[in-house]
């Protein structure tokens, strides 16, 4: 059964209270791997009908970094390097599904891999990360929960597509 990641309040791309965001809610689906169900909305749009560049890079950023992120204490990294290939336009308004595969791992390095997928399966837009840990003691005596960081359950989240209603 998967199990739902912690959210944040105010993430850009998994913050349940930024409602300028992408709210997104990360699954652990597998040995090493993420995953996301997503349907983006039209406000987060570059061309007509196309999700913007900067959007679909934030999305493989997010789950990239969440592939290495388990654990207790969670594992926090920054992204140090993200190399995006975009094979396909990114749709608007079309469920996607979102993975993130964790690689290697060595010391304070990490490495993983995101791909984003159209409903048929077919890979949109995929990226590799170099990932660093936080620095020691970065998050060490922070109550995390006291932050946002926890397991909202899905009648807790907004509806990105509510922004449009302010």
């Amino acid at each position: 059964m998967p199990e739902l990641q912690p959210n944040s309040r105010h993430c850009f791309a998994c913050g349940l209270e930024n409602l300028y965001g992408l709210q997104l809610r990360f699954y652990e689906t597998g040995p090493n791997e993420v995953t996301a169900q997503y349907t983006v909305p039209e406000h987060f749009q570059g061309y007509p009908g196309v999700v913007h560049g900067g959007v679909v890079t934030a999305m493989l950023d997010e789950v990239t970094g969440r592939a290495h992120i388990r654990g207790d204490p969670p594992r926090f990294m920054y992204t140090a390097k993200l190399e995006v290939r975009f094979r396909k336009n990114v749709p608007i308004g079309v469920p996607l599904r979102v993975v993130g595969k964790a690689e290697g791992s060595k010391s304070r390095r990490a490495t993983s891999i995101g791909m984003i997928y159209d409903p048929d399966g077919e890979l949109l837009a995929e990226a590799k990360a170099l990932l660093i840990d936080l620095p020691e003691g970065a998050v060490e005596n922070v109550e995390l929960e006291a932050l946002g960081w926890k397991v909202y359950e899905e009648e807790n989240s907004i509806s990105p597509g509510s922004v449009g209603e302010l």
